[in-house]
């Protein structure tokens, strides 16, 4: 039963998640053009303005941590359904680049409040210590929201017009994703963490160097400017490097099913090892892809994007678990959304950063990235080896865990 129970909720959590991120996140690559259209701006404006969002999104991320670690998920969730509803019904009758941008800030809010860092900590409120595997299936769930997102935008956009997409979404918050979150199981409420308590403190049974909290913040940094970079220049970068459109599109599409796949492993084979190691592997996995087509240029372009897609699917479950198993589940909420405050600013500047790159170097501008990789590793490396019965509960073997 309780099994059942846990199920359910992952279930519920991972759909609710998929149709955030395909209302936010995913919005403005089919939906930019029409709607700069329609404002008379240009798309880069557009995106401007998804990036003042990403912005407002890491400034609010530690103060809905903090409210989760009081009240738990569901009703901080449920109130993301109808901040999400309210930006995208703004966005949807904007008659104005301030009216877009004041809209957009509304869908930072919900961002914020309810993408990914608000789903792992209301799991983590929940669960505790148990909770890898339930965010390793949320995140499955949820990996499938650019393949439902783009076609249904797209299709909106085609039969009721941009502003009638956006007014759907708004709608699919309040008749699907509020349900969902409101069949969460209810946590029971306990005293705020204190305000001045360092990002690297735990309690004392589990207190960790500060360190380890700076270099997770780099890591996830890193991790997430890259993959933002390749999420809005991949086709162009391959392109660059000598192979045909048809060719890019192909490798493009291969990175979606390469992070599910990825995400099985880890929910399979790697969640018996400490969340460390997969980490580690990951973070190697888009520089070796820019090894390999280095050496043998386009004809290795799609196993560049499948090992860049399957390392960007287990690090997504990494932000989630690392956290966890370094310093526990008290506090989870707040510290993780201090912790993601550098990666959400470096993912709104990255298609901006790694495109005037694009244009200075061409293909060569995977050596950054490639470069950012061995960064992020590094920092892993650099992490204080724990002792597993201080990580998460399924990392380990049978027999080491009784």
């Amino acid at each position: 039963m309780r099994f059942d129970q846990r199920a359910r909720a992952v279930t519920a959590l991972g759909l609710a998640q998929t149709l955030a991120w395909a209302s936010s996140y995913y919005l403005p690559a089919m939906l930019a053009a029409p709607m700069a259209r329609d404002l008379g701006v240009s798309v880069p404006t557009v995106f401007a303005a998804f990036s003042v969002a990403l912005v407002v999104s890491a400034l609010l991320g530690p103060y809905a941590g903090r409210a989760i670690d009081r009240w738990g998920g569901r009703p901080v969730l449920m109130g993301t359904n109808l901040v999400f509803a309210l930006g995208l019904a703004g966005l949807g009758t904007a008659q104005s680049p301030v009216w877009m941008f004041a809209a957009w800030v509304v869908l930072g809010i919900g961002m914020g409040s309810g993408l990914y860092e608000a789903a792992f900590a209301a799991l983590v409120r929940l669960y505790g210590h148990h909770s890898r595997g339930a965010i390793t299936g949320v995140t499955l769930f949820a990996g499938f929201a650019s393949t439902v997102g783009w076609p249904l935008s797209t299709f909106l956009e085609a039969h009721v017009g941009w502003r009638g997409a956006c007014l759907v979404w708004a709608g699919l918050h309040l008749v699907l994703g509020l349900p969902l979150n409101a069949s969460l199981p209810k946590a029971s409420a306990i005293a705020a963490p204190a305000a001045d308590t360092p990002v690297g403190e735990g309690t004392p049974a589990n207190a960790t160097p500060a360190r380890a909290a700076y270099l997770l913040s780099l890591v996830f940094a890193v991790t997430w400017f890259i993959s933002t970079a390749m999420a809005a220049h991949l086709p162009r970068l391959l392109m660059a490097g000598g192979a045909t459109l048809a060719v890019a599109v192909l490798v493009g599409s291969l990175v979606g099913p390469a992070q599910v796949a990825a995400r099985l492993l880890e929910f399979g084979f790697l969640r018996r090892l400490h969340p460390l190691f997969s980490a580690r592997l990951a973070t190697l996995m888009h520089p070796l892809g820019v090894l390999l087509l280095a050496v043998f240029g386009a004809p290795a372009a799609a196993l560049f994007g499948v090992l860049h897609g399957a390392g960007n699917g287990i690090l997504t479950i990494a932000k989630g678990t690392l956290p966890l198993a370094i310093f526990g589940p008290e506090g989870y909420g707040h510290r993780q959304g201090v912790l993601m405050v550098p990666a959400r600013i470096a993912q709104a500047f990255a298609p901006w950063l790694f495109g005037l790159c694009l244009d200075r170097w061409g293909v060569g501008a995977l050596c950054l990235s490639a470069a950012l990789g061995i960064v992020a590793f590094a920092a892993l490396l650099a992490l204080p080896r724990l002792n597993e019965q201080r990580g998460l509960a399924p990392i380990t073997t049978p027999s080491r865990s009784a």
